[in-house]
């Protein structure tokens, strides 16, 4: 489980206009037309082309909790392509991100100021170009570490500088054990 790529995913999904599929029938017959076919999908999800026939034909009702949350995974990755760009491309340009964040945060600062490491709870809002760099890396496959150092760097400017009104000399933060995390668009 990636935290922020997670974060970022379920922002985007709060955009969607209509609900998923629920059932795992309904489900598997949304990845059955995604994908062209039943054997794509068995392979998808490491069962057998027979089991998703029984699944689209609703002869099987319940599947098993893991293959249940993979199945939900897969349908929510591709559900509404058009809508999920939309919503990115507004935040990239217009909208902006907000980050919600319970987490320890600190900074290198020069000798004689507190940088002591604190937990602190933070509700702040990203312009548009740390959204398109979060989006951006997301896609580019970064790791769950590169998404928080980007995020580290927003928090530096927008929170802790101010967007250059203070803490000028300011050199890095540290944004570590977080507890929390929640992205809105």
């Amino acid at each position: 489980m990636t935290l922020f790529g997670d974060g970022l995913e379920a922002a985007v999904q709060k955009a969607f206009t209509r609900p998923a599929p629920k059932s795992a029938g309904a489900q598997m017959r949304y990845l059955v037309k995604q994908l062209k076919g039943t054997k794509a999908v068995a392979q998808m999800l490491r069962i057998s082309q027979r089991t998703v026939e029984r699944y689209v034909k609703d002869q099987i009702k319940r599947p098993r909790a893991d293959l249940a949350a993979r199945l939900e995974r897969e349908v929510k990755k591709r559900w509404q392509p058009q809508i999920r760009a939309k919503a990115r491309e507004k935040a990239a340009t217009t909208g902006g991100i907000v980050i919600d964040t319970r987490a320890r945060m600190g900074y290198t600062a020069p000798i004689g100021s507190t940088d002591q490491d604190r937990i602190r709870h933070l509700t702040v809002a990203l312009p548009p170009r740390y959204a398109a760099r979060l989006f951006d890396a997301q896609e580019a496959g970064a790791s769950d570490r590169e998404l928080q150092e980007i995020a580290a760097e927003a928090l530096k400017e927008v929170y802790f500088q101010d967007g250059g009104r203070r803490a000028g000399s300011l050199e890095e933060v540290r944004f570590t054990d977080v507890e929390h995390l929640e992205f809105d668009l």
